[in-house]
């Protein structure tokens, strides 16, 4: 299990734009049309990765607990699927499902929006305000597949909650760790 750690785009950073295939919907989506009214995380995610099967279901509980508060959550892979066939829009759809996803599952099918983002593995979690300005970026807690340490997704709830009362989040920012994005050659 190759160990890759996200690029920790800098703060402030204004989040880019993306209209992209959902695979819960079937239909394309914007950044503009899902963003949340007091902020959105963007989650790098795929459907193989024992990182991300590690945590998904603490990337499910946080959205439900923080999407009455007016934060939107939205999931993207952007994966190589001729050589990773396991994260194709198809299946993507049915991770969802199984999965329960409270949020849009999206195809980033040429790879352009990973890159717009820096975003390196999976899971890879940005957090933006309601400007769609970075205001988090890096881990969803300390848990990783077979530390013993349970999946709580606390440093994104701190950083969800800081946002939500207007306070600055003092807590060192870790990044990520999971399996590398699957580039195209």
């Amino acid at each position: 299990m190759a160990r890759t750690y996200s690029n920790m785009l800098a703060l402030n950073t204004k989040a880019p734009d993306f209209n992209l295939f959902d695979t819960t919907s079937d239909t394309l989506k914007s950044l503009n049309e899902l963003k949340g009214i007091k902020g959105t995380v963007i989650m790098f995610i795929c459907n193989h990765c024992p990182f991300v099967v590690h945590v998904n279901e603490g990337l499910v509980k946080v959205a439900i607990d923080y999407q009455q508060k007016g934060i939107s959550f939205i999931a993207i892979s952007s994966n190589d699927i001729l050589n990773y066939p396991d994260d194709s829009p198809e299946l993507m759809k049915k991770v969802a499902i199984k999965e329960q996803y409270p949020f849009p599952y999206l195809y980033d099918e040429t790879q352009e929006v990973a890159k717009a983002y820096d975003a390196a593995c999976t899971p890879d979690l940005y957090l933006f305000d309601a400007n769609l300005k970075l205001v988090y970026r890096g881990q969803l807690d300390d848990s990783r597949p077979g530390n013993g340490i349970p999946v709580t997704g606390y440093d994104l709830r701190y950083a969800l909650d800081c946002l939500i009362q207007n306070k600055e989040n003092h807590c060192p920012q870790k990044p990520s760790i999971g399996c590398n994005i699957k580039w195209k050659e």
